[in-house]
C-alpha cells in the first residue's frame, strides 16, 4: 500500500486504488473549475493526466483559480498544474498541451487512449467537439456546465443534460447536441439563476461582449470537486462490478 493514498483505498479498496492508478484522464481546461478538478485528480492517485489549456495565469485569476498565486502569475497553466501535480505525485505521468481545443485541432487528440474525459473547458463549439469525439471513441465524458455569475456552491449537481433547467449554456448544448443526434451526456450544473455582474460594463462593451462574467472563490471549486469526485468514483468503482 502507497502511503500518500492509504486512506483513500480505505474506502475504493485495493482494486480501487489500482484502477486509478492505471489510468489515463484527459483534462480540457485548467482555470476555476479545471484547476480543482485537477487538485483532486492528483491526490486522489490517478496515474496518467493529460492537461489541455492555452492560457497564461494573470491577476485576474488570483479570486478563484487554485493554480493562480504570484508566484505563478505568467507562467502557462498547463505547467503550473505539471509542476503542482508532481509536487503531489511524483508518480504521476503528466503531459502537457498549450493548446485551444476547437474543431480545428481536435485532431491532435486520440481519445480511444483515455479512460475518461472531462470537459472544463467556456466555448460552446470546443464543448460540442469534445463530446462528439468521445462518444465516437466510446469514451467516457464529463462536462461542466455554466459556473459564471453564481454564488449558490451547493446548488451543483450531477446529471444527465436530458434533466437540466435554468442552465442557459445547458439549454444550448442540449439542443446542438441533439442535432447531432448525442441525447445523453453527463454534466455538473446548476439550477440557480445567474446574477447581472455589474461596473464593467464599458469594458465588456470595448471587448464586444455582452457582459464580463463575475466569479468567486467558492462556487467554480465546487463544480471543479464534483467533476472529479465522479470520474474518481466511475474509474474506481465500476458500476458493474
Amino acid at each position: 500500500m502507497q502511503e500518500p493514498f492509504i486512506r483513500t483505498q480505505m474506502l475504493l479498496g485495493a482494486d480501487g486504488l489500482q484502477r486509478l492508478q492505471k489510468a489515463r484522464v484527459a483534462l480540457f481546461g485548467l482555470g476555476g473549475v479545471g484547476g480543482y478538478t485537477l487538485e483532486a485528480l492528483a491526490r486522489s492517485g490517478i496515474g496518467q493526466l493529460d492537461l489541455i489549456d492555452n492560457d497564461t495565469i494573470s491577476l485576474s485569476n488570483l479570486n478563484r483559480q487554485i493554480l493562480a498565486t504570484h508566484s505563478t502569475i505568467g507562467m502557462f497553466k498547463v505547467e503550473a498544474a505539471r509542476r503542482r501535480v508532481l509536487d503531489i505525485n511524483p508518480e504521476c505521468t503528466v503531459n502537457t498541451y498549450p493548446i485551444f481545443y476547437t474543431p480545428e485541432t481536435a485532431d491532435q487528440f486520440d481519445f480511444t487512449q483515455y479512460d475518461y474525459i472531462v470537459d472544463a473547458i467556456d466555448t460552446v463549439t470546443g464543448k460540442l467537439q469534445l463530446v462528439q469525439r468521445a462518444v465516437e471513441a466510446g469514451t467516457p465524458i464529463i462536462s461542466c456546465m455554466g459556473t459564471g455569475n453564481k454564488l449558490d456552491a451547493a446548488a451543483f449537481e450531477v446529471t444527465d443534460i436530458s434533466k437540466t433547467t435554468m442552465c442557459p449554456l445547458a439549454r444550448v448544448m442540449r439542443r446542438e447536441l441533439g442535432k447531432r443526434g448525442i441525447r445523453h451526456l453527463k454534466v455538473v450544473y446548476s439550477r440557480e439563476e445567474a446574477l447581472t455582474p455589474t461596473g464593467w460594463e464599458e469594458e465588456a462593451a470595448a471587448l464586444g461582449k455582452r457582459q464580463i462574467p463575475g466569479s468567486v472563490s467558492f462556487v467554480p471549486g465546487a463544480a471543479g470537486l464534483l467533476l472529479a469526485g465522479t470520474v474518481i468514483r466511475d474509474i474506481a468503482l465500476p458500476a458493474n462490478e
